[in-house]
C-alpha cells in the first residue's frame, strides 16, 4: 500500500505503538501477541493487525511480534532513524521550552539552529545552541540544509517566515503559530499544534462526562 493511501488515524496511532513497545522493552518483554498488545493499549487485536498490515505486517502466526524488531520497524516508518537537521524560529517562552525539554535526537533530528528577530535574544544560548538573527537564515540554510522548521512565532509573522523558509528549501513545519500554512502553501508538509484547541476538547469531554453522571 502506498503511504499516501494510509489513513491519518493509522499514522497517528504509530507513535503510541512506539511508546508502548518501548515500555515493554524496559520491562524485559521480548515478544507479544496482538491480543496481549491490544489489552495493554485498549485497542482491538484486529485493529492492531490492520494498522501494521498497512506497512506489510511484522508478526508471525503462532509467535506474535518480536518487540524490539517491531519497535525498530515503526521507528523507521516514522523516520526516527533519519538523522536530519531542523531549526527553530522564535526563541520566546515556548521556543525556549521546546528546545530545553525535547530530545530531538531521540526522534531522528538535530536541533541545528535557533533564530529570532529580537536583538535581545540574539547571542543568547538555549540547550547548547546559540540564538542567531533571522537575517542569517539564508546563509545558514544554504550551509546546513535543514529539512524542517519549528515555528514558535506570532501568527502575523508566520506567512513571511514560511515563504522565506520554503525559498531556502524547507517545506516541513511543526507549526505553533496558529497560521494556516496550507492555505497559502499547499505543497508544504505541516503538523499544526493548537494547545488551546486541545484544552477546549478536554473541556468538552469533561463537561459531557458530568452531564452523563
Amino acid at each position: 500500500m502506498q503511504k499516501n493511501n494510509i489513513s491519518n488515524s493509522v499514522i497517528r496511532r504509530l507513535p503510541r505503538y512506539y511508546r508502548f513497545l518501548g515500555e515493554l522493552l524496559r520491562q524485559g518483554t521480548t515478544k507479544i501477541s496482538s491480543r496481549e498488545l491490544s489489552e495493554k493499549m485498549r485497542l482491538t487485536a484486529s485493529q492492531i493487525r490492520q494498522d501494521l498490515n498497512c506497512f506489510g505486517g511484522f508478526g508471525q502466526q503462532g509467535y506474535g511480534y518480536n518487540v524490539a524488531e517491531l519497535r525498530m520497524e515503526i521507528a523507521h516508518i516514522l523516520g526516527l532513524d533519519i538523522n536530519e537537521k531542523l531549526i527553530l524560529i522564535g526563541a520566546g517562552n515556548l521556543g525556549h521550552a521546546l528546545s530545553m525539554h525535547i530530545d530531538f535526537a531521540k526522534y531522528g533530528y538535530e536541533l541545528a539552529g535557533i533564530f529570532d528577530s529580537n536583538p535581545d535574544k540574539v547571542g543568547t544560548e538555549i540547550a547548547g545552541v546559540k540564538v542567531s538573527g533571522t537575517e542569517s537564515l539564508e546563509e545558514f540554510c544554504k550551509a546546513n540544509k535543514p529539512k524542517m522548521a519549528i515555528l514558535c512565532i506570532p501568527r502575523a509573522a508566520a506567512k513571511h517566515n514560511v515563504e522565506m523558509l520554503m525559498s531556502y528549501g524547507i517545506n516541513a513545519f511543526w507549526n505553533f503559530s496558529h497560521y494556516d500554512i496550507l492555505f497559502d502553501f499547499p505543497d508544504a508538509v505541516v503538523e499544526n499544534v493548537h494547545l488551546a484547541d486541545s484544552l477546549m476538547t478536554l473541556s468538552y469531554a469533561a463537561k459531557a462526562r458530568e452531564e452523563e453522571e
